[in-house]
């Protein structure tokens, strides 16, 4: 009874284990503290850093290993203020809305521009290029947000050109999104997600 007593204590703690070793995991951490963060410290992010977060991004699979992505980070702080000037000027209510706005990337003091083949394809690499960027940041401590909306004024204006022309894409090359990418001045709570779109076919 004894030994009986034993190998049932012994089994259950194999299983706590077992369940716990998923629940510590550390990439699982990584993946669900990830959030997407639209306030920074003032404090770029270091170069090497930086560098790290890419290379993970450019490690990501692509189809036929295509790597069908340009990408160019911006360290140029000066850049990022004057292009935010335009958007200021473009969009003075935006601005006044946004009590803690400093500048139109989430107030980010970094950027990972993200570019695709200008007659399309490569959308798909790119999505999972920009998570593997995102999570690497997560696990340095650094925040993310991926970006649309400015990607859609920097190519529809004019007055901000000048940005674009900064960053040296190739002709046959398209902005697609922009990562902003810093230290993170709040720590927002999980939205929730919709399990039930998740079905098993057994």
């Amino acid at each position: 009874m004894k030994r009986l007593i034993i190998s049932l204590v012994a089994g259950l703690c194999v299983l706590s284990l077992s369940a716990q070793s998923v629940y510590e995991n550390e990439v699982i951490n990584n993946i669900m503290a990830r959030r997407s963060i639209r306030k920074y410290l003032n404090k770029p992010v270091p170069h090497e850093m930086l560098a790290t977060v890419v290379k993970c991004g450019i490690n990501a699979p692509s189809g036929m290993n295509a790597q069908p992505w340009i990408i160019r980070v911006v360290e140029n702080q000066k850049l990022i203020d004057d292009v935010t000037e335009v958007f200021k000027q473009e969009n003075p209510g935006q601005v006044q809305r946004d009590k803690d706005f400093k500048n139109m990337f989430r107030n980010a003091p970094n950027l990972i521009c993200v570019c695709t083949p200008a007659k399309g394809g490569g959308e798909l690499d790119a999505g999972l290029l920009g998570e593997n960027m995102m999570l690497a940041a997560q696990s340095l401590g650094l925040g993310t947000c991926c970006l649309g909306g400015p990607v859609r004024f920097l190519l529809s204006n004019e007055k901000a050109k000048f940005f674009i022309d900064s960053l040296d894409i190739p002709d046959d090359y398209r902005l697609n999104y922009i990562i902003a990418i810093g230290y993170p001045d709040e720590t927002p709570d999980a939205k929730p997600r919709d399990e039930s779109k998740v079905k098993y076919i057994k």
